[in-house]
């Protein structure tokens, strides 16, 4: 069984929550608009960090990528910020993206949405508080090729 942590839309913001709500986690990916690389070394301090980055975010920060692909425990992992779609949507990104699971941010909406054989996720956004929503990480648990979310606020 492997437990990942989802993080997006951090806005150079590390709550401090996030390592109580991510402690346990074998690695963490994190869905753009990171802001800081204080928070790529925080994150690092719980567990290693695969980080893209965002329409916010400078391209050339060390350590971003602009997606990530990733086979974990046997299922496909694609990880985006979203915003190359425009207003990214579960259903926009399964059909660009051929992957198990679609880790995206940038609408700052946490969302888990099954699409078929396609889990799409958006843990929120971990970063200051916006649009009268609440701040949230995501848990990913991958098991036998089953791949199940829980979004975790963090207040």
């Amino acid at each position: 069984m492997h437990r990942i942590g989802l993080i997006s839309d951090t806005h150079g913001l590390l709550r401090p929550a996030v390592a109580t709500r991510l402690a346990g986690v074998e690695c963490i990916l994190h869905a753009g608009d990171v802001g800081s690389l204080d928070v790529l070394t925080g994150l690092g301090a719980i567990a290693p960090v695969h980080a893209v980055w965002g329409n916010v975010d400078d391209r050339h920060m060390p350590g971003l990528s602009e997606r990530l692909q990733l086979t974990i425990g046997g299922c496909r992992l694609v990880v985006t910020h979203g915003h190359e779609l425009g207003s990214p949507t579960p259903a926009g990104l399964a059909l660009r993206y051929d992957a198990d699971v679609i880790v995206y941010g940038h609408t700052h909406r946490a969302l888990v949405e099954r699409l078929g054989t396609q889990l799409v996720v958006n843990p929120g956004a971990a970063g200051g508080a916006r649009f009268h929503l609440v701040p949230s990480v995501a848990i990913l648990t991958l098991d036998a090729g089953d791949a199940s979310v829980e979004i975790v606020a963090l207040t």
